[in-house]
């Protein structure tokens, strides 16, 4: 059902722009009927500085802007709306309702977008107000309070609001990942907290396999592990924060769903084809981005990443151009059996879990099908070698070991459809996955 204390006729839509620490308001969002329009204010317009929200969608001008067809607000914007536990959150909040309670709750997004905390993904923020900003939400908890979260609540000292509803109550609120954010000195993180209900160590898997990406070289996001109140905890280091001489700089961000013109309901059809084909046309450093991009299609497959949809692929803007984000989100996804398919689709309408579906798509990233395999070899290499010094990095189980390795990790159907040259990858992950049992 659908309750809505209050829907907002508008909200003004705050950024930092490049460089600075401090944020300006740059438009206002307007309900018409059943969509949000967006015009620019006159005094962002006017600013030396200013630059376009997202360009094609939002560009700086005086007009007001309807939303690309079929969606009910500009995408970039949408970009910045709270995530399926944040959302999760508010409704708590508002309506005190808990488990499947909340999943027959439904906001107004402007309610979603001005409710939830400032310190959101990217350089926007939602306000009521054009003239005075009020942060919504602290700094996030420090790194020290994470750790001593036990302790702090055995001597009935406070926690963080948001860190003790990820730690206390994320398992009442279920339906998505806790999450809280974190800051220590200039690092800011975001903290992916273990759930009640998981079967396996999930937390652990993606640090494994962030930390696997990161040693094959591809960019990726930096991850830590801590323990909290008995709960394993994903550290990944926000690389849309930077501390500057005055404060926190932000970095405007969109995601691959926006930068492909689709909708949520349009997901299905995101495909990495499509993605590489923006990079030629608007990104920076192309050739090194498709690379870029071709070997983290390849590293999830391997690694058993098939939640690869386009919210978890984002770039920089910085007004004029597109560079790809550090990889974030990389988590195997729990697999009974052999065949899987990815989220997001490889070529023509191929998502099958296969490195063959990654040769056959070489000549989009501007490789030749002998350098898709060696970067493809490469990467299998670097698991090989790095998976059980990970391991015991982690402090993974021998339980949780067995059920991530040739499963999730290597999955044999990977390696289905080799022919040829490319025959000898599924010859050596057979003498990998046995080397490493």
């Amino acid at each position: 059902m659908t309750s809505d204390p209050a829907r907002p006729r508008d909200a003004f839509v705050w950024t930092w722009l490049p460089g600075t620490s401090e944020p300006v308001v740059a438009g206002r969002l307007v309900r018409v009927g059943d969509e949000a329009h967006f015009v620019y204010g006159r005094s962002y317009r006017e600013r030396a500085n200013a630059v376009p929200l997202y360009l094609p969608e939002l560009p700086l001008g005086g007009e007001t802007m309807r939303p690309p067809a079929g969606h009910y607000m500009a995408s970039s914007l949408r970009d910045a709306a709270p995530d399926a536990w944040g959302r999760r959150v508010i409704l708590n909040r508002l309506f005190g309702a808990r488990g499947a309670e909340l999943d027959a709750l439904e906001l107004d997004e402007f309610v979603f977008l001005l409710q939830s905390g400032s310190d959101r993904i990217g350089a926007l923020d939602f306000q009521a107000s054009a003239s005075v900003y009020t942060r919504r939400g602290g700094d996030g908890a420090s790194l020290d309070a994470l750790i001593a979260s036990a302790e702090r609540v055995e001597n009935n000292l406070p926690l963080s609001p948001e860190l003790d509803q990820a730690l206390h109550h994320g398992s009442s609120i279920g339906g998505a990942r806790p999450k809280a954010l974190i800051t220590d000195g200039d690092r800011k993180f975001v903290a992916k907290f273990s759930s009640t209900s998981d079967t396996y160590s999930v937390v652990k898997g993606e640090y494994i396999a962030m930390r696997l990406a990161a040693r094959a070289g591809l960019d990726v996001a930096t991850v830590g592990l801590a323990q909290a109140s008995g709960k394993d905890v994903l550290l990944v280091e926000r690389f849309d924060r930077a501390h500057g001489p005055a404060g926190w700089e932000r970095r405007a961000m969109v995601s691959a769903l926006t930068i492909l013109e689709l909708d949520e309901m349009q997901a299905r059809y995101a495909s990495y084809q499509d993605l590489a084909e923006q990079v030629r046309l608007r990104f920076a450093a192309p050739n090194a981005t498709l690379h870029e991009l071709f070997a983290r299609l390849v590293f999830n497959i391997l690694v058993g990443n098939v939640d690869d949809h386009a919210r978890n692929h984002a770039a920089f803007w910085d007004g004029t151009s597109l560079r790809l984000t550090p990889a974030y989100d990389i988590c195997p996804q729990a697999r009974a059996g052999g065949e899987a398919s990815q989220a997001m689709l490889i070529h023509g309408q191929v998502r099958a879990s296969q490195i063959a579906a990654c040769l056959d798509a070489a000549g989009h990233f501007h490789l030749d099908r002998a350098g898709a395999l060696a970067l493809a070899t490469a990467l299998l290499e670097t698991i090989g070698a790095s998976w059980k010094p990970l391991v015991d990095e982690a402090g993974l189980g021998e339980i949780d070991t067995k059920q991530f390795w040739g499963r999730q990790f290597l999955n044999p159907f990977a390696f289905y459809g080799l022919e040829g040259e490319a025959a000898a990858l599924a010859a050596r992950a057979d003498v990998i996955r046995a080397a490493n049992a």
